[in-house]
């Protein structure tokens, strides 16, 4: 039995095969592999609106070396199964959601004394 395939529902770039059954279909090989695009995809970490807010009320400079090494921090965190984690750079600390890859909440040193860091399972020095 053939089943026939209308090429109106071929994908752009899919070869149908012989006979247009789509059984032996091809796809282009992709210009990057899967774990470029993952890293690629995973290597930022973002700073949601609390955080950005807690950051300009404060004064808190990141600049791009406490950057890469917040990020470094949070590799090192997801690489040992944390979820949510205190990552501290220099003077200040970031509670980060791990998963997400997004920083919560920002201390600098002067607040740090009546910070009480809770809900994280994990503390990182960077």
């Amino acid at each position: 039995m053939t089943t026939q395939v209308n090429p109106a529902l071929i994908p752009p770039g899919i070869d149908p095969g012989p006979g247009g059954s789509g059984r032996t279909a091809t796809v282009p090989a992709p210009s990057t592999s899967f774990s470029e695009v993952l890293g690629a995809r995973t290597a930022a970490v973002q700073f949601s609106g609390h955080a950005l807010e807690r950051l300009r009320r404060r004064g808190i400079e990141v600049d791009e070396l406490s950057m890469a090494r917040l990020q470094g921090g949070v590799d090192r965190a997801a690489s040992k199964g944390s979820r949510e984690s205190v990552v501290f750079v220099d003077d200040k600390a970031f509670v980060v959601s791990v998963r997400n890859r997004t920083v919560i909440t920002a201390v600098d040193s002067a607040h740090m004394r009546e910070h009480v860091f809770t809900n994280i399972d994990s503390a990182v020095i960077a």
